[in-house]
Protein backbone atom coordinates (compact mmCIF):
# COMPACT_ATOMS: atom_id res chain seq x y z
CA UNK A 1 0.00 0.00 0.00
CA UNK A 2 1.15 3.52 -0.70
CA UNK A 3 0.55 6.09 2.03
CA UNK A 4 0.13 9.76 1.15
CA UNK A 5 2.23 12.44 2.81
CA UNK A 6 -0.65 13.62 5.01
CA UNK A 7 -1.02 10.11 6.44
CA UNK A 8 2.70 9.70 6.97
CA UNK A 9 3.03 13.11 8.63
CA UNK A 10 0.07 12.43 10.92
CA UNK A 11 1.51 9.07 11.94
CA UNK A 12 4.89 10.64 12.67
CA UNK A 13 3.27 13.29 14.85
CA UNK A 14 0.98 10.86 16.72
CA UNK A 15 2.88 7.55 16.83
CA UNK A 16 3.22 7.77 20.61
CA UNK A 17 -0.54 7.18 20.77
CA UNK A 18 0.27 3.50 20.26
CA UNK A 19 3.96 3.04 20.95
CA UNK A 20 6.00 3.92 24.06
CA UNK A 21 8.74 5.44 21.91
CA UNK A 22 9.08 6.66 18.35
CA UNK A 23 9.28 3.91 15.73
CA UNK A 24 9.99 6.27 12.81
CA UNK A 25 11.47 9.71 12.35
CA UNK A 26 11.12 10.28 8.60
CA UNK A 27 8.37 9.75 6.05
CA UNK A 28 10.38 6.94 4.52
CA UNK A 29 10.75 5.16 7.86
CA UNK A 30 7.06 5.69 8.60
CA UNK A 31 6.09 4.27 5.21
CA UNK A 32 8.23 1.17 5.75
CA UNK A 33 6.93 0.68 9.27
CA UNK A 34 3.29 1.02 8.23
CA UNK A 35 3.80 -1.49 5.44
CA UNK A 36 5.36 -3.95 7.90
CA UNK A 37 2.33 -3.51 10.18
CA UNK A 38 -0.08 -4.07 7.28
CA UNK A 39 -1.62 -0.70 8.11
CA UNK A 40 -4.55 0.40 6.03
CA UNK A 41 -6.32 3.67 5.41
CA UNK A 42 -10.10 3.55 5.70
CA UNK A 43 -12.50 6.14 4.29
CA UNK A 44 -14.93 5.99 7.21
CA UNK A 45 -15.87 4.19 10.43
CA UNK A 46 -17.80 1.54 8.49
CA UNK A 47 -14.61 0.55 6.66
CA UNK A 48 -12.67 0.55 9.95
CA UNK A 49 -15.28 -1.78 11.44
CA UNK A 50 -15.13 -4.10 8.41
CA UNK A 51 -11.33 -4.18 8.51
CA UNK A 52 -11.11 -4.83 12.24
CA UNK A 53 -13.84 -7.45 12.08
CA UNK A 54 -11.50 -9.50 9.89
CA UNK A 55 -8.53 -9.26 12.26
CA UNK A 56 -10.02 -8.95 15.78
CA UNK A 57 -13.09 -9.63 17.88
CA UNK A 58 -14.93 -6.32 17.94
CA UNK A 59 -18.39 -7.67 18.63
CA UNK A 60 -20.25 -5.44 21.02
CA UNK A 61 -18.02 -2.44 20.36
CA UNK A 62 -19.64 0.84 19.37
CA UNK A 63 -18.26 3.02 16.58
CA UNK A 64 -16.95 5.35 19.27
CA UNK A 65 -15.15 2.47 21.01
CA UNK A 66 -13.60 1.44 17.71
CA UNK A 67 -12.29 4.85 16.69
CA UNK A 68 -10.87 5.33 20.19
CA UNK A 69 -8.73 2.17 19.98
CA UNK A 70 -5.00 2.88 20.16
CA UNK A 71 -4.53 1.16 16.79
CA UNK A 72 -6.90 3.56 15.05
CA UNK A 73 -5.58 6.99 14.10
CA UNK A 74 -8.23 9.56 13.17
CA UNK A 75 -6.69 11.47 10.29
CA UNK A 76 -7.60 15.17 9.96
CA UNK A 77 -9.37 14.65 6.62
CA UNK A 78 -11.97 12.26 8.06
CA UNK A 79 -10.16 9.07 7.11
CA UNK A 80 -8.67 6.55 9.54
CA UNK A 81 -5.29 4.87 9.64
CA UNK A 82 -5.56 1.41 11.21
CA UNK A 83 -2.51 -0.60 12.29
CA UNK A 84 -2.60 -4.36 12.60
CA UNK A 85 -0.23 -4.81 15.56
Amino acid sequence: MTYDNDTLDYFLEHQLQLFPEEVASTREEADEFLEECFATVCKNVKEVREYLDDVADISGMSDSDIINCEEVFSLPNGRYLVLDV
